[in-house]
């Protein structure tokens, strides 16, 4: 199913110039336990709804960006910079 995807650099485009990066999810402290790692490596919730979204835009600005998307429509409600002030590393979304 293909659907346009609005970047915040380059505007709506289609889905398949995008990479999808897996739900946003808090990462672990560096001493947590295995169990902890695991859990948030391996495992989602795959909601069916409204969830927010890692997409890599690797056909046009080669930037990851979040987006509030409804899993059982497509429909993006929005998209955005991830906030650096909570835990995001500019140099990893460029």
């Amino acid at each position: 199913m293909s659907f346009l995807l609005p970047c915040p650099q380059c505007g709506p485009r289609d889905v398949y110039e995008f990479r999808w990066g897996g739900e946003q999810s808090q990462r672990p402290e560096p001493g947590s336990s295995q169990e902890t790692w695991a859990q948030y490596l391996y495992m989602r919730s795959n909601t069916a709804g409204v969830q927010r979204e890692w997409w890599y835009h690797r056909m046009g600005c080669r930037r990851w960006f979040l987006a509030v998307r409804d899993t059982r429509t497509n429909a993006v409600e929005r998209t955005f910079w991830p906030d650096p002030s909570q835990g995001a590393k500019p140099e990893a979304l460029r």
